[in-house]
């Protein structure tokens, strides 16, 4: 029994003094600091807030990358705009959508980017929906009824409540009944288009020439009082996103003989041509200055709500992320770059630029770390079809605390990504580039580009847990004696040629937009 406690003794020595010998005091100090005194929440409310959303060649998005340059600086990190191009620029006024007739009730619309604007005294009209027309000839005609009509454009939803919503309460044969409704409404829809001879994204320029006022449409994201708000396609008349019940009601009285009336107010200002640009944040580095850790998340977002979660929380996070590497790891052996891109949600333009515009940069990256899909904690880390990914990431990795780590899963080598964000742009160009992929709280349905892309929605544990993850990682990429290897993994077979699917290749950005 003696020599058996003896074992056990000489076992947690053991332990122990393997545990201080792996102990890291960077690592521990940017734990701690990154739970024990975060500015996530503060980045969060001066960002989302005080500045808001962040449209490519708005006001706001020159804002933003002012007020990001200043906090860089306060921390001791230099930073600077960097221009790559210019964007139709506009800016948001207020909109206002009241029904007149056959009652009065206020109703909730805003207008989309880049919508013409109204007076001050707004206009008015009957509110009309679009014809059931066998063939084109019968839509002509009905074209030549709409002078100073406003016209809705999109297909009425047979129920706001989600799909998981019916799922947990209906009965099945509810459930599926709806449905299929839903989508013999859809096929309906098409159908009718079709027989217009117009494509949806010819119609409302097409209701604009026939003498509509105003075009309103409804682009529910399938959850609770969600809609996805992009871009007008009219060159004179305002354009407006209505949520789904408001635009159901006014869609219903019209059907019905009704003939609701409709005042709309929607303020906007065209600025002309704007400054594109990214935001470049430096900490030199001391032993390899030319080999490069990038940060990496796109600064711009949509203007239906304030861009909280594309892509404000990476955004904070790579800040974060930044500031806690100048206070405990001010001497990087490489330079370690944050970059926050412009334009992504346009094409991926800002990092296209700065890949195209910085060969050198590109060539000595060591790692790009992004992170582009929400508030969640990061649960998904792919080698990028690198084939020697695996030695390197999880190397990196082996540093992160358990209790992050726990939640990650990993694929190696993976494969490139062909768009979707910014670390596409790095991997076509044969840089190693890694998307801290997050869980999802929802985000393709109630946050993804809609009016509800707000302060709110962010949670803030799963991005603490971020932007200490992505502290590591960079700490760790730049403290590593070698350069992470660049060869690229076989990739699969694609099903419709036959041959191996070719690496993506890189692709300029849009530097003159939207004009």
């Amino acid at each position: 029994m003696k020599k058996h406690k003896l074992l056990v003794a000489g076992l947690l020595l053991s332990t122990s003094v393997l545990l201080a010998q792996q102990s890291d005091p960077v690592v521990d100090a940017i734990v701690k600091e990154g739970n024990e005194n975060s500015q996530l929440e503060n980045l969060a409310h001066e960002l989302m807030d005080v500045v808001g959303p962040r449209l490519v060649g708005s006001p706001q998005m020159k804002v933003a990358g002012d007020w990001a340059v200043d906090t860089f600086k306060s921390w001791g990190i230099d930073a600077t705009l960097e221009n790559y191009g210019e964007w139709r620029g506009w800016e948001r006024g207020i909109t206002h959508v009241d029904m007149v007739s056959p009652r009065v009730q206020s109703l909730q619309g805003m207008q989309l980017a880049w919508s013409p604007s109204t007076t001050a005294d707004g206009v008015r009209g009957e509110v009309v929906t679009l014809p059931t027309v066998a063939n084109e000839r019968e839509f002509k005609d009905w074209l030549k009824t709409i002078d100073g009509k406003i016209v809705l454009t999109s297909m009425p939803q047979p129920t706001g409540r989600p799909d998981e919503n019916w799922e947990e309460y209906a009965t099945p044969e509810s459930f599926e009944k709806m449905k299929a409704n839903r989508n013999a409404m859809s096929d309906a829809y098409r159908d009718n288009l079709r027989n217009m001879g117009v494509s949806s994204r010819e119609l409302d320029s097409v209701l604009e020439k026939a003498g509509a006022i105003a075009v309103i449409s409804s682009n529910w994201s399938r959850g609770f009082g969600v809609n996805k708000i992009f871009s007008t396609s009219t060159q004179s008349i305002p354009e407006i996103d209505m949520e789904l019940e408001d635009y159901g009601m006014l869609y219903r009285l019209a059907q019905s003989g009704h003939k609701p009336q409709v005042h709309l107010v929607a303020l906007s200002k065209d600025l002309g041509a704007q400054p594109t640009f990214n935001t470049i944040a430096t900490i030199k580095g001391s032993e390899k200055p030319e080999e490069y850790v990038i940060l990496s998340a796109h600064f711009d977002s949509w203007d239906g709500g304030t861009g909280a979660t594309d892509n404000g929380t990476g955004t904070i996070t790579m800040m974060e992320a930044a500031r806690l590497l100048k206070k405990f790891y001010p001497n990087p052996k490489r330079t370690i770059i944050v970059g926050l891109w412009g334009s992504e949600e346009q094409g991926l333009n800002g990092s296209r630029a700065y890949v195209e515009d910085h060969p050198d940069v590109v060539a000595g990256v060591q790692a790009v770390f992004n992170q582009d899909n929400g508030t969640g904690r990061v649960v998904n880390l792919s080698g990028g079809g690198f084939l020697n990914s695996y030695d390197y990431l999880s190397s990196w990795l082996s540093a992160v605390p358990t209790d992050i780590t726990k939640h990650i899963e990993t694929s190696f080598p993976g494969a490139p990504a062909r768009g979707g964000s910014d670390y596409a742009s790095f991997q076509a160009a044969g840089a190693p580039a890694i998307s801290l992929s997050s869980l999802s709280w929802d985000y393709w349905n109630y946050t993804w580009h809609t009016n509800r892309d707000t302060y709110d929605k962010i949670v803030f544990d799963d991005v603490r847990n971020n932007a200490i993850l992505t502290a590591i990682l960079a700490y760790k990429a730049s403290e590593d004696p070698d350069f992470a290897s660049r060869e690229k993994a076989v990739l699969p077979i694609d099903r419709r040629t036959g041959e191996p699917r070719e690496w993506p290749s890189p692709r300029s950005p849009i530097r003159s937009g939207g004009m």
